[in-house]
This record gives structure tokens, C-alpha cells and sequence, in this order.
């Protein structure tokens, strides 16, 4: 079990109807308000016990959004990171077609 103000880095891919209903705003207002640090289209990072209640609400998402799936990849915690924000990015984690 990991202590909880262990620092992760994490990324991720949501499956469902996210696009047109505001789904990367919301995502960027849920990690500012956690002050957490990474990007929407793929990365967050932050104390462990934070990242879980970041990533209830990204399950969640927006009102009208309909989150199916929500993939999730463990990665090494990097240095330098001081905030979150939407990037469009061809660069994933993920294999095409999950």
C-alpha cells in the first residue's frame, strides 16, 4: 500500500462521449483544483490519495458526457512539472484501438 502523499504520474485515455461537451475544460478545472500537474489528452500527476479523487470525477466527467471506460498506465513521476493544461498531442501510451 502506498503511503498517501506519494507523488505519481499517470496516463490515461477516456472512452465514450467526450468530445463537444466541454469534457477537456472540465478535466483542466477538476486538476487545477486538486493542483495537480500534466495535460488532459494523456497525463496527471500528483499525490496518490488526490489522483484517486482527480480520477472519480474524470470517470464521471461533465454533464453531458458519457464516460465508458477509463484506461490508466502507471509511469515514473517526473521533475519539473508546475501545472496542467490542454495539449493536443499524436504522441500516446496507448496502443491505437483500445
Amino acid at each position: 500500500m502506498r503511503k498517501a502523499n506519494t507523488i505519481l504520474q499517470v496516463s490515461f485515455k477516456v472512452h465514450g462521449t467526450v468530445q463537444g461537451v466541454g469534457f477537456r475544460d472540465f478535466t483542466q478545472k477538476c486538476a487545477t483544483s486538486y493542483d495537480l500537474r500534466g495535460w488532459v489528452e494523456g497525463e496527471a500527476q500528483g499525490p496518490d490519495d488526490i489522483m484517486q479523487k482527480f480520477f472519480q470525477q474524470v470517470s464521471k466527467g461533465p454533464r453531458m458526457a458519457h464516460v465508458v471506460k477509463l484506461e490508466k498506465q502507471d509511469l515514473e513521476p517526473r521533475d519539473g512539472e508546475d501545472h496542467f493544461s490542454v495539449m493536443r498531442t499524436a504522441a500516446s501510451t496507448f496502443e491505437s484501438g483500445n
